[in-house]
């Protein structure tokens, strides 16, 4: 090391981390845990070795605790404790009435995540007993080793973002399953269907083809094959100007016509397997409907907070891809550095060094895994369309020592475009391609001279 301090950068970040808990659990405070249920709450007041001072069992729900809190301020204050700091779980939706409810009180709260919970039920005594008791007393535990988390702070904003974000992910999820159960359907009764066309559930013509031979004649395509290629092309073109568009590809409406000659498939359940399509159809369209609606709330919200020209900055990155990903991320401004955004998303490389061993490395895999599905998919377009990403991507697929495979380049340029993110966020200034090439504003000859 050649600072002064003698600390790494993550020296630093740590020391930070560390000093903003111990101001939450203060030496000062007593710990209240609180494992969360339904209707059953187990509430400890220890101190900071975890010595239990008080327990008591609360039969309430959540937004009831209030009491709970204000009974341990006595058994706090009876062990010379000043105040409290109140953890639990991320459960569900409790976590946040419970922080509500010590805000209101005015008590530190920090969340304790259930995977160390877990871990370290298994160090207690090597069993894997699992009780109320002995979980509210491992969270006072884990808060007093530092070994917690302050939660991502209340806003109405950032949370409506967040609800669409995951109203988004449901209908892409439901999206893709009806597409499958369509694919799957129309291989076992009229497999013919799915080689008229390459991609055929991107093609509107293919749909709307689909949609008259389905629901018009109700799946019998001998009464579609007596209307003739002329009738069905025009009904069609009316089916994709209903939807919105223009003009159908009339390849794909000769190709369909052809394969409705071919017998191929399981043909006693053709005519009740169309039927199933073309309700499986109606409810696909239901949902594009949605989600573009939901898209268009979710790019308001960025207007809202005035990130949509920063977020479209970055070259290929649209308005409803950064969205999505700030729907799961939160506010970046949460975050200290850039790299603790990579963290939490698990697109961090995990090290594996010891003495002169060096071990392959990979992928954390920890973190949200929606964070990652988001910039995955964000990558897709933004890798072909922006420039440094596609020299990136070049480089790391082609270089001889340290080659990456596609999809590990795809996950660098996905943790590249998380920093990004937090940069053009954080300092309010547009994406700057330079800057994200070499780290710097100084000119390339500038670079070279001082190297």
């Amino acid at each position: 090391m050649n600072n002064g301090s003698r600390l790494s950068r993550g020296d630093r970040n740590r020391n930070a981390r560390l000093s903003r808990l111990r101001a939450l659990v203060s030496t000062g405070n007593a710990i209240v845990a609180i494992d969360l249920a339904d209707r059953k709450q187990m509430v400890v007041v220890t101190d900071h070795d975890s010595k239990v001072l008080a327990r008591r069992t609360f039969r309430c729900r959540a937004w009831d605790l209030g009491a709970a809190l204000d009974w341990a301020g006595d058994p706090a204050a009876a062990g010379g404790f000043t105040g409290v700091t109140v953890a639990c779980e991320p459960t569900g939706h409790r976590w946040r009435v419970l922080g509500q409810l010590a805000a209101d009180r005015g008590m530190a709260f920090v969340c304790v995540q259930p995977a160390m919970t877990a871990w370290s039920r298994r160090a207690e005594d090597l069993t894997s007993d699992k009780t109320d008791e002995k979980d509210a007393v491992l969270i006072a535990r884990m808060t007093a080793q530092l070994r917690c988390y302050v939660p991502e702070p209340v806003d109405g904003t950032w949370g409506r973002l967040r609800h669409l974000g995951a109203r988004r992910e449901q209908l892409i999820a439901d999206m893709i399953s009806q597409i499958q159960q369509i694919r799957a359907l129309l291989e076992c009764v009229w497999p013919a269907a799915l080689e008229t066309a390459r991609q055929p559930f991107r093609s509107r013509t293919w749909v709307a083809t689909l949609r008259v031979v389905c629901d018009r004649d109700n799946g019998d395509l001998a009464r579609t094959r007596h209307l003739g290629p002329a009738r069905l092309e025009r009904l069609v073109r009316r089916e994709i100007t209903r939807a919105g568009g223009q003009k159908p590809s009339l390849r794909i409406i000769r190709n369909l016509f052809a394969a409705l000659s071919d017998s191929a498939g399981v043909l006693t359940h053709r005519r009740g397997a169309l039927e199933r399509v073309d309700l499986l159809l109606e409810d696909w369209a239901e949902n594009k409907r949605r989600l573009t609606e939901t898209e268009s709330r979710m790019v308001g919200v960025l207007d809202e907070l005035q990130l949509t020209g920063l977020v479209t900055s970055i070259a290929g990155l649209s308005a409803v891809g950064a969205a999505a990903i700030l729907a799961e991320t939160g506010d970046p401004a949460r975050f200290p550095t850039a790299r603790s955004v990579v963290k939490h998303a698990g697109l961090a490389p995990r090290e594996k060094q010891s003495g002169m061993f060096s071990g392959r490395t990979r992928l954390t895999g920890q973190g949200r895994p929606s964070i990652r599905l988001a910039a995955w998919r964000a990558v897709f377009a933004a890798r072909h369309a922006n420039p440094v990403y596609a020299a990136r991507y070049q480089h790391l697929t082609s270089r001889e020592a340290n080659k990456l495979s596609p999809g590990q380049a795809q996950a660098a340029i996905a943790a590249a475009l998380l920093r990004h993110l937090h940069a053009v966020i954080r300092t309010r200034q547009p994406w700057d391609p330079h800057v994200a090439t070499h780290g710097t504003t100084a000119a390339p000859s500038t670079i070279s001279a001082a190297a």
